[in-house]
């Protein structure tokens, strides 16, 4: 990371439907020009113009013109900051030559990322080129998954707490949650699904709950994917994302060292839930660009619940609650706000991170002063 950049993080991707929020809360919370040094970025000046307008923020804001399939402009761009972060998806389409660009510049990578195979790919081609430059890349650091993440650090700090130690089973169970995609989210999980197909590693990645964890496989893990009854909450049933944040959940015990064990099972669940959807009856989708009216957003809101089973059988139980939906509302705000926080973790050392494994407490700090999350302690 340059401490002498022009900014501290550049919005990449302010001219769309997620960068717009993510933009919009940078200039709520931070302004321009104030202590957080902050631009926006895209691939047309003029539509970044008109948010900058829509914004209200001054006419000198920064505006900064780079295409993702420019390599030239892309590291014109990263030499001006110290972090950059990333609405512009799918990003197995869009992100890997930022990826790369940032690895090799020691420059920091913050993204949503729901693309497990994407993910894996860049673990494996330029972990030890971040490591080695000092560049910290955070992938997936919306609502999918660092809310799972955190919720699962928040759980096992609380059985450490009562119970003397981590928990090796933990459970998270979705209780209720209001929000729409975005046309950008399709097109993430329409490319995914092709890539699967297509793919036989991506496949496999897909497939694995330690798809993320490259040289560690641990034990069976609970399936998830099949309409129940939990002992601890009822009749439950698949959660759609729960193959994605299972991944970094165990990305994160690696990271940090497995304080959860090697042995640690996981799994996500909806209470009360039933069969997942098909694309099929989901009705008219919307297009990249599009998603949730201010108005959706705002009557949106998230409720989980973590269950810690230690190895005697007790039981600590956390919860993360949002009143926003959780898909932009909340994850726009939990974007901008690790990405504030990842720039001022000057201790955390360059490589291919979870933003919970990363940031762990001063992150659930951080997002509840300034995010609108609450962590909360249910035993």
């Amino acid at each position: 990371m340059n401490p002498a950049a022009e900014f501290d993080i550049i919005v990449y991707g302010a001219s769309g439907y997620t960068g717009r929020l993510v933009a919009e809360h940078f200039a709520r919370r931070y302004g321009v020009g104030g202590k957080v040094k902050w631009a926006m970025a895209g691939r047309s000046q003029a539509k970044l113009a008109e948010v900058r307008d829509q914004l209200g923020a001054p006419k000198d804001m920064p505006l900064v013109e780079a295409d993702a399939n420019d390599t030239a402009q892309l590291a014109a761009m990263i030499e001006r900051t110290k972090a950059i972060v990333t609405t512009v998806g799918p990003y197995q389409f869009y992100g890997s030559n930022l990826v790369a660009a940032c690895a090799a510049a020691g420059v920091d990578y913050l993204d949503l990322c729901g693309e497990p195979g994407w993910i894996r790919q860049m673990i494996d081609a330029h972990e030890a080129t971040a490591k080695a430059s000092g560049a910290r890349i955070l992938f997936s650091c919306g609502f999918d998954s660092l809310v799972f993440e955190l919720g699962v650090y928040c759980v096992q700090e609380r059985a450490k707490a009562k119970l003397g130690a981590h928990a090796p089973r933990v459970k998270a169970r979705l209780r209720g949650m209001q929000g729409g995609p975005s046309g950008g989210s399709v097109a993430s999980v329409m490319a995914t699904m092709a890539a699967v197909q297509n793919d036989a590693m991506q496949h496999a990645v897909m497939m694995s709950p330690f798809g993320l964890t490259p040289g560690f496989e641990g034990p069976a893990q609970p399936s998830g994917n099949e309409v129940g009854n939990d002992p601890d909450v009822g009749p439950v049933g698949p959660f759609i994302m729960a193959m994605l944040d299972t991944k970094n959940v165990h990305r994160s015990n690696l990271l940090m060292g497995h304080p959860y064990g090697r042995d640690f099972l996981y799994d996500e669940m909806v209470v009360g839930g039933g069969e997942l959807p098909n694309v099929e009856d989901m009705g008219p989708l919307p297009k990249p660009g599009e998603g949730p009216t201010k108005e959706e957003r705002e009557a949106g809101f998230y409720d989980i619940l973590f269950i810690g089973i230690g190895a005697d059988g007790r039981q600590v139980r956390t919860s993360v609650k949002g009143d926003i939906d959780p898909g932009y509302g909340a994850s726009s705000k939990m974007l901008a706000e690790t990405a504030i926080a990842l720039v001022d973790a000057q201790d955390v050392p360059g490589g291919i991170w979870t933003p919970g494994a990363a940031l762990q407490g001063s992150l659930i700090e951080r997002l509840q002063k300034h995010a609108g999350v609450r962590f909360s302690i249910e035993d």
